[in-house]
């Protein structure tokens, strides 16, 4: 649905973007993901027509390079962008209607799309008088209601509850099932690992990391294990096959280097440790993403 074709940006002196390129299919959700100062948002506002890149290509379905058809694509900016002195119906509506959507049926669906963001109540109020997490709400229906083919949702997660959060998870789901393209980016990586089919990192201005995120997940080779036990730990400090052992109480917290596979370790565990509880998986996105950020910076 979007390709992004070894783009470029500069400022001056600052070379913000460096080559550049990734994809996003229909029915996927990639994160776009980068610390502050990477390059991220500059490659947002490319796709989004804001600024054209200086080299290279960005191509939609169906459209030639640099052509953007507004009416297909969404976007929730990571900074909000509601009047606060509108009605919130009738900001949602406008902004359909904006995107081509007729006036009779961009207010049925603003409705709709409040009601099924409890908002109804708040339906002739105006933004200025929502907290911050239903403004947030707002700005997600904004993006979505006229059902893009393409979405960036930039830290959609911003200011909303734990409850909120799960329902905007469901939603997202249930987007990318209906066969649109997601482009997240957020900061909190267990949301983007319990979402994203793939992940572009970006650093510098420069791909860092660009795949599935189970093959990413597998090519660092190594397993992050939790167990609580009952014995003596010192079994396990001079385990030789774990590396960087941390003991909290009754818990221990390890990797299983390259190569050791996570049943062979388990059965080779003396008897007399009695095993409470063990998690044995891949190295979270949070520890991925800190590692190739610090490799590049070296």
């Amino acid at each position: 649905m979007v390709s992004v074709d070894r783009i470029g940006k500069r400022f001056g002196d600052v070379v913000a973007v460096d080559d550049v390129s990734f994809a996003a299919a229909r029915g996927e959700i990639l994160g776009l993901l980068g610390p502050n100062g990477a390059g991220k948002t500059t490659t947002i506002r490319m796709i989004m027509g804001i600024m054209r890149p200086d080299v290279g290509a960005i191509r939609f379905a169906n459209g030639d390079a640099g052509t953007i058809d507004k009416t297909r694509i969404g976007y929730l900016p990571e900074e909000r962008g509601l009047y606060d002195d509108a009605k919130v119906l009738d900001l949602l509506a406008y902004f359909a209607e904006l995107k081509g959507v007729a006036r009779e049926a961009s207010r049925r669906l603003a409705a709709e799309w409040l009601e099924r963001l409890d908002l109804t109540a708040w339906a002739a109020r105006k933004v200025e008088k929502l907290s911050k997490g239903m403004q947030q709400k707002v700005q997600f229906a904004a993006a979505v209601l006229h059902r893009p083919a393409v979405v960036v949702l930039d830290e959609p997660f911003s200011g909303l509850d734990p409850v909120h959060q799960d329902v905007f998870k469901g939603i997202i789901r249930e987007l990318r099932d209906d066969g649109m393209a997601i482009l997240l980016s957020s900061h909190q990586m267990n949301r983007v690992e319990e979402l994203c089919d793939r992940i572009f990192l970006i650093h510098r201005g420069q791909q860092v990391l660009y795949g599935p995120l189970v093959a990413i997940k597998e090519e660092y080779g190594e397993h992050a294990a939790r167990l609580r036990f009952a014995g003596d730990a010192e079994v396990l400090r001079g385990d030789e096959r774990i590396d960087g052992l941390v003991l909290d109480g009754d818990t221990a917290r390890f990797t299983l280097p390259k190569g050791l596979d996570p049943d062979e370790f388990v059965r080779g565990l003396p008897r007399d440790l009695v095993i409470r509880e063990i998690a044995i998986e891949r190295p979270p996105l949070h520890d991925i993403f800190v590692r190739s950020v610090t490799e590049v910076d070296r």
